[in-house]
């Protein structure tokens, strides 16, 4: 049984959280780009919105990298002394992380490449549900580490030996 994350799954998980920031510095300029593909029905790129598809893409394929290793390799089990809501709640919360991390970039990329309005709520709505799971993780990480005094975060931060 694991007893933390591979040196390869907490870069990945660090990386992503990066690239997903980049998204919302950026994010202006894309909504700017695909206003105006809205408004004339040619796109404009620019360098944000060329910025927002790259990390766009780059986060796609890694969540896929992400996929493949935590079902190859696995991932550390639940603290044994945390209550079964907490930890069905945190598992639903990783795999809402990885549905929304892959469907993120799909809805963007139908939204950019197919002038697809539907395709773009989707994405801004699943925007809103990423930013409330980020909260809710954030959350759920400092109250483990600060009023459980559990060493939980050490899993994201050490590798596995």
């Amino acid at each position: 049984m694991r007893s933390g994350y591979s040196l390869a799954q907490i870069v990945l998980h660090w990386v992503v959280v990066v690239l997903v920031a980049l998204q919302f510095l950026v994010a202006d300029g894309m909504a700017d780009a695909f206003e105006t593909l809205e408004e004339t029905g040619a796109a404009e790129p620019s360098v944000w919105s060329n910025l927002h598809i790259a990390g766009g893409v780059t986060i796609f394929v890694l969540m896929l990298v992400r996929l493949f290793l935590r079902n190859s390799r696995g991932t550390p089990p639940p603290p044994v002394d945390e209550p079964p809501l907490m930890r069905n709640a945190a598992q639903a919360v990783h795999w809402a992380f990885y549905a929304l991390l892959v469907l993120l970039p799909l809805s963007g990329a139908i939204a950019w490449f197919r002038g697809n309005d539907s395709a773009a709520e989707v994405h801004e709505v699943l925007k809103v549900v990423l930013l409330v799971l980020i909260g809710l993780h954030i959350a759920a990480a400092v109250y483990h580490h600060f009023v459980l005094k559990s060493p939980l975060l050490s899993r994201m931060t050490r590798p596995e030996s």
